[in-house]
């Protein structure tokens, strides 16, 4: 057990000998009102790299000198632009590069992963997701029962935490895979909860979920970049993730999309086709009849949208640099730092306040994120801290969720953080 100091002497000497601390100098750090901030929302929004604008800079410039002609001549052409991510993104996610593609948006690349896996039949027309799923997660469920003309309400299986719990047990995700049996055609759950900051054991559910013949796949948003994956080993049928979060690729930016090996070949999976995903040997011959490429790019639709996956690629460059296992090793210690400096305070405060943890306590079911439980207290505790320079995000009705990044956040940002935190409850 890692014996950790409440004081700013520590942190800083926690920051001296971290192996990862000259990464933070390559990230724009925001300066709201005149203070560095104390950015915590990289499970939002991650912060731009300093090599973010050379990267852009370089196709705005090909685009300038070749117009149409950047496709073939600019320095990375742009008819292969997304190849360049391939690999890169496929180390992120545990894949194999035939498997990975980055193209589209997050929701978008759900819906057409979802014409090929969601295929209820007969009796056969379950999904089961998790209670209090992300938003655009519900909703793309909710369309999709509808569009093959179900109530949602009849096929969509909703687990959730027990009475008095915050958390899902994993043995409940389980059992109900067990109970839905035949009638299950697919799951498809986030692989980290957005609000609790839950890691799922993967692995677990898509057996399970095999074991009963549906397909199993994932929303890795707040997953990619922040916990290990191993979607190719774990067998996995889908996932999809958005490149903005813990990948700091521009708000919006580009979503990647994994296909397992075994359905690269099986052009019988339904699609909604579009020219990019058909065969690169005859694309441009624009002949009739959707002949799809093997592997994960056989999803794409239209051509990059080159700028974006500039900004990508950027961030990307950096992972691959710096390599998931180094990056997961500080995170977990800056994480357990920053959860050991909240209770710590609310130890001390008694019952001028209380704030309760809700993500898991063991390092191994969660990620960078904690989100906290501020008992009493309302919003003003948020506005309060913000104008103090944390840039950290609020769920109603009264959750803070954090997320120290460990390629740019600091120990002095956990220490700071709750200064911060203390100077706002007095």
């Amino acid at each position: 057990m890692v014996a950790y100091n409440n004081s700013l002497e520590f942190a800083k000497e926690k920051d001296s000998k971290d192996p990862l601390k000259s990464y933070r100098e390559k990230f724009h750090i925001p300066v709201i009102n005149g203070i560095e901030t104390i950015y915590f929302t990289g499970n939002s929004l991650g912060l731009q790299p300093t090599s973010t604008k050379s990267y852009i800079d370089a196709e705005l410039e090909a685009w300038k000198n070749w117009g149409v002609e950047g496709h073939f001549e600019a320095k990375k052409p742009w008819f292969a632009y997304h190849e360049f991510l391939t690999e890169k993104a496929a180390k992120i996610v545990g894949a194999k590069p035939i498997e990975v593609v980055v193209t589209h948006s997050l929701t978008t690349n759900l819906h057409l992963l979802m014409v090929s896996f969601y295929r209820p039949a007969g009796k056969r027309n379950k999904i089961i997701c998790e209670k209090k799923a992300f938003p655009s997660d519900q909703y793309a469920l909710e369309t999709q029962a509808r569009f093959h003309g179900f109530d949602p309400a009849d096929v969509i299986v909703e687990v959730g935490p027990r009475e008095g719990e915050h958390l899902i047990r994993e043995e409940d995700v389980l059992a109900t895979i067990a109970e839905v049996g035949d009638e299950l055609a697919m799951v498809m759950i986030g692989g980290v909860n957005y609000y609790s900051g839950q890691l799922f054991d993967m692995e677990s559910i898509t057996k399970a979920g095999h074991a009963v013949g549906a397909k199993v796949g994932f929303d890795l948003a707040h997953a990619a970049g922040n916990v290990k994956l191993k979607l190719n080993e774990w067998g996995v049928d889908f996932a999809a993730w958005c490149s903005y979060k813990y990948l700091n690729s521009s708000p919006g930016g580009v979503s990647g999309l994994f296909v397992h090996e075994r359905h690269a070949n099986d052009k019988t999976l339904p699609r909604f086709a579009g020219w990019w995903g058909h065969d690169k040997e005859t694309r441009f011959l624009m002949e009739p009849g959707f002949n799809p490429i093997a592997g994960a790019e056989g999803w794409q639709l239209s051509n990059a949208p080159v700028l974006g996956m500039a900004a990508h690629l950027a961030s990307l460059d950096i992972f691959d640099e710096v390599g998931m296992d180094a990056l997961i090793e500080k995170r977990t210690d800056l994480t357990n730092y920053l959860e050991y400096l909240v209770n710590d305070l609310s130890d001390r405060k008694g019952e001028q306040c209380s704030f309760e943890i809700i993500t898991p306590k063991d390092p191994a079911k969660r990620g960078a994120q904690l989100s906290i439980l501020a008992h009493g207290m309302g919003k003003s505790l948020f506005d309060a801290i913000t104008k103090l320079g944390v840039i950290a995000d609020w769920r109603e009705p009264n959750v803070i969720r954090i997320a120290p990044v460990p390629l740019y956040n600091s120990y002095e940002d956990c220490y700071r953080f709750c200064e911060a935190l203390e100077k706002a409850i007095n």
